[in-house]
């Protein structure tokens, strides 16, 4: 085979390949250009409506250049430690025998890791145990006593988490007992008129969800909570679990919950909320997708109104990969605390499926 090349065409090959890489390079250092606007990253935060201190301060921590999880744990810290929220934390209100027991779940989005803790008393920063639980252990969710044990060995202090207004109030509701607990008579989900502790003004469902996509595009979340007030003592809701309470997709978003965790854990939704967005639903068509999932699978007639619609009320908070956030309820009326960025946070009002009758004016 003759392999010799004449000078002419060797200059011809040599000048087309020198083009070549020439325009190669720049199409490549355009191309790298292109990639870095594409992925220029605004951060976000989203949280429950009680977060609006929250979400500022993780905002701040993220312009600074903290991680997404280290500043949503920092934000929701202000609502745990705060004794005037009976929500979360100090001053969360008790289980039925005047204990305070509290649970938090986190996920941290980049690392595709997560942990949890339930039932864990006289620890008023459950979310900071709940990352202890993923970094410094091979498990996802400790519980109870087992929890408690694990904060004290790396050196979380035990307090008292009942202040003085909590305990008034749960006296308040004991002197007024009736039939607003959680124990049940024999029934079907065609029984009615029990369990009528889910009306009680008295009882909530005291949580913060908050999550966040931070300057490297990666998404972590945080959900902690006191749980529903007066509860049976042990009652683990949606909070600490991963899939129901909170769950991170660094590729897709993230999504929270607050409201009746009974009715969430059934559907496990916030894990539900972020495939429907990996389908291409925006954060808030997600959230309402996941309400009538909830609406549609409550069969108790105990649980429902003379419309057959749920008598309680769950709440969805989504971030999405592109910076997009919505936030969901199934009774009108409810909010999210949002920051894109700015030094104070925004409440906006969440879509929903039904329209809550107006509350009689005292």
């Amino acid at each position: 085979m003759d392999i010799s090349i004449k000078r002419r065409d060797f200059l011809k090959t040599a000048t087309a390949a020198g083009v070549t890489a020439l325009v190669g390079d720049k199409l490549g250092a355009l191309g790298q250009l292109q990639a870095q606007t594409k992925t220029a990253v605004k951060p976000v935060v989203i949280s429950s409506a009680n977060g609006l201190m929250a979400t500022a301060k993780a905002m701040e921590m993220i312009q600074q250049g903290a991680d997404a999880l280290d500043a949503v744990i920092a934000g929701v810290n202000i609502v745990e430690d705060d004794p005037n929220d009976n929500s979360v934390g100090y001053a969360g209100l008790p289980n039925e025998e005047g204990v305070v027991e509290l649970d938090s779940s986190v996920m941290h989005g980049p690392s595709c890791r997560g942990g949890a803790v339930a039932s864990i008393r006289s620890i008023k920063n459950p979310s900071k145990v709940a990352k202890m639980v993923m970094d410094r252990s091979d498990h996802i969710l400790i519980v109870g006593e087992g929890a408690l044990k694990f904060a004290k060995a790396h050196g979380f202090q035990e307090e008292n988490l009942l202040t003085e207004s909590s305990r008034e109030i749960w006296l308040k509701w004991k002197e007024n007992l009736s039939t607003e607990d959680d124990w049940l008579p024999p029934h079907d989900i065609e029984s009615k008129d029990i369990g009528e502790g889910l009306k009680s003004y008295l009882r909530n469902h005291g949580t913060i969800n908050c999550d966040a996509i931070d300057l490297k595009g990666n998404i972590s979340g945080v959900t902690t909570t006191s749980g529903l007030a007066f509860k049976i003592p042990g009652r683990v809701g949606d909070s600490p679990i991963l899939g129901a309470g909170l769950y991170v997709d660094n590729e897709v978003g993230a999504a929270g919950s607050t409201g009746r965790g009974e009715a969430n854990l059934l559907s496990c939704s916030s894990v539900m909320i972020v495939e429907y967005m990996r389908q291409g639903k925006s954060p808030e068509q997600a959230c309402l997708m996941a309400c009538e999932r909830i609406a549609s699978h409550t069969k108790e007639r105990r649980l429902l109104n003379d419309q057959g619609w749920p008598k309680f009320n769950v709440n969805f908070y989504a971030i999405s990969k592109k910076g997009e956030y919505g936030g969901a309820a199934i009774w009108s009326g409810s909010r999210y605390a949002i920051n894109t960025g700015e030094k104070q946070s925004r409440l906006i009002d969440c879509a929903y499926l039904f329209k809550s009758e107006p509350k009689p004016k005292k």
